[in-house]
């Protein structure tokens, strides 16, 4: 119980602190909305405006994140439905329906496009970009994955086209496609919807999804952590990593990440 009470003290901890500084974001942003609201008369002309006057701040970035990671996990549930007729658990966190590689990715096409667009990058620039940011996102996250945690997620060894075991050309050409068509429809749209904070309780729950998602990768990363240490006969150090192991067993990792694979350390 010492970690679930922590982890409420420090909850309680960030609404002061949010609740004390937050006033002056959402004084100084409101005049940005009311201005591009004044200016603009049809609908994407007031998308072009917002975009040409906003900056990208952490509080857009956490709502890309968090809705990303959400709905790229549906997105590859239903392909993989539709594609295999499997309907494994494609989760990965250990709390909600979230994959932080479509969050992280969401964050990193934005960023990429939101400045190509200032720049008036061609359609063709977009597609290389996005190409080469998926790329070196998922050989990144690939290698980490089994690098720092013996688990793998996916492997595309077998797939024609294959580049390096997490790096492919079929999917880099999706990610290039996935970029034109973030930057083009979906991008814009989003940041006008999201929007900037106006009022004390926007930036307030968006902190407090912030931390939650935090504390969500932080505990993915520890039961991982755990499953290769019991793999390989490391008893738990502390009351923490004993409290990880009687409520995130292998069962339980196993069940929630099916389609991940944990690798024993062949020096043992």
């Amino acid at each position: 119980m010492l970690f679930p009470l922590g982890s409420l003290f420090l909850f309680l901890l960030l609404a002061v602190w949010v609740w004390r500084i937050v006033e002056p974001i959402v004084q100084d942003r409101a005049g940005l909305v009311e201005r591009y609201r004044a200016n603009c008369s049809r609908h994407h002309e007031k998308v072009d405006c917002f975009l040409d006057t906003m900056t990208i701040t952490w509080y857009q970035i956490v709502v890309i994140f968090v809705s990303g990671s959400f709905i790229g996990l549906v997105i590859e549930q239903v392909w993989m439905f539709i594609t295999a007729g499997l309907t494994e658990s494609r989760c990965g966190l250990v709390w909600g329906p979230f994959s932080p590689l479509y969050g992280f990715g969401s964050v990193l096409l934005t960023l990429i496009c939101f400045e190509m667009r200032r720049r008036s990058a061609a359609w063709w620039q977009v597609i290389i970009v996005s190409m080469i940011v998926g790329g070196m996102l998922e050989q990144f996250t690939g290698w980490s994955m089994e690098t720092l945690m013996g688990a793998t997620s996916w492997d595309y060894s077998h797939v024609p086209g294959c580049i390096s075991k997490w790096v492919a050309w079929p999917f880099l050409f999706f990610w290039g496609l996935l970029g034109l068509c973030w930057a083009k429809g979906v991008m814009p749209e989003m940041l006008y919807r999201i929007g900037v904070p106006t009022r004390r309780r926007q930036v307030t729950f968006v902190s407090f999804i912030a931390v939650y998602m935090a504390f969500d990768i932080f505990m993915t990363l520890a039961c991982f952590g755990r499953v290769v240490a019991r793999e390989n006969g490391v008893p738990p150090h502390g009351a923490f990593e004993r409290w990880v192991d009687e409520n995130y067993s292998d069962e339980f990792v196993a069940n929630r990440f099916e389609n991940m694979v944990f690798e024993k350390d062949g020096n043992d």
